[in-house]
């Protein structure tokens, strides 16, 4: 099953290889519609990381209060999840559903034998690293935005800063030696993830204003 998801990426970079005259260009049209594919469970998962985003200085508040009293902290933090309608694990099935794909894309583009002309804009060609290293360096300051974007909050620390800051560094520098073009559908997939998560934070502060306008209204 899994060799046969590889094997359908690959004829479909071919495919839209073919159709575009460029390698580049179809890896990018098939990362696309794959995200636009997965994008009902993407969609799902960005909603739940927004909500929990928006209640966390609450739960920071609670876990100060009660730092001495684990049960009550759970219970306060129950309380806010139930309150804000807000499930912690709702996020993680749309992600577990949607990684074979992604691990199915990196394995395709990875061993990927490209036949021909491979060039695309400034690389001679995919099946070999940027020899300029711009994709590895844009392939790191999409994933940065998008983890940025993911955790809500710049000045994390912990882990949260780790991931946002080791992460980018990690992708960039494992991109050099990578085929130019697994580092584009790389950067393509975050930058797309990037654009659906303020989609769809707009989207939820439009629900939230609308809420807000209908409980002014019954006040009054």
């Amino acid at each position: 099953m899994w060799q046969a998801v590889v094997e359908f990426i690959r004829n479909g970079i071919v495919f839209f290889g073919d159709l575009t005259g460029n390698y580049g260009v179809g890896i990018i049209i098939l990362t696309v519609l794959v995200r636009l594919l997965l994008v009902p469970l993407t969609v799902s998962q960005s909603k739940s990381t927004a909500k929990m985003q928006r209640i966390n200085p609450e739960i920071e508040r609670i876990k100060e209060k009660y730092k001495d009293d684990p049960t009550k902290q759970n219970e306060e933090t129950l309380r806010i999840w139930k309150e804000h309608g807000v499930n912690p694990l709702a996020g993680c099935l749309p992600l577990l559903l949607q990684m074979p794909i992604i691990f199915a894309m990196f394995s395709a583009l990875r061993g990927f034998e490209f036949a021909g002309q491979a060039d695309f804009i400034w690389i001679p060609s995919l099946a070999n690293p940027d020899p300029l290293y711009i994709l590895p360096v844009l392939a790191g300051i999409a994933t940065f935005f998008q983890t940025k974007i993911s955790t809500g909050q710049a000045g994390a620390g912990g882990n949260q800063a780790i991931m946002m800051y080791g992460m980018p560094v990690f992708i960039a520098y494992i991109s050099m030696s990578f085929p130019a073009g697994l580092a584009l559908y790389w950067t393509v997939t975050n930058i797309f993830g990037v654009a659906q998560q303020y989609f769809v934070n707009a989207m939820l502060n439009n629900e939230e204003n609308a809420v807000g306008t209908e409980t002014d209204g019954e006040a009054g």
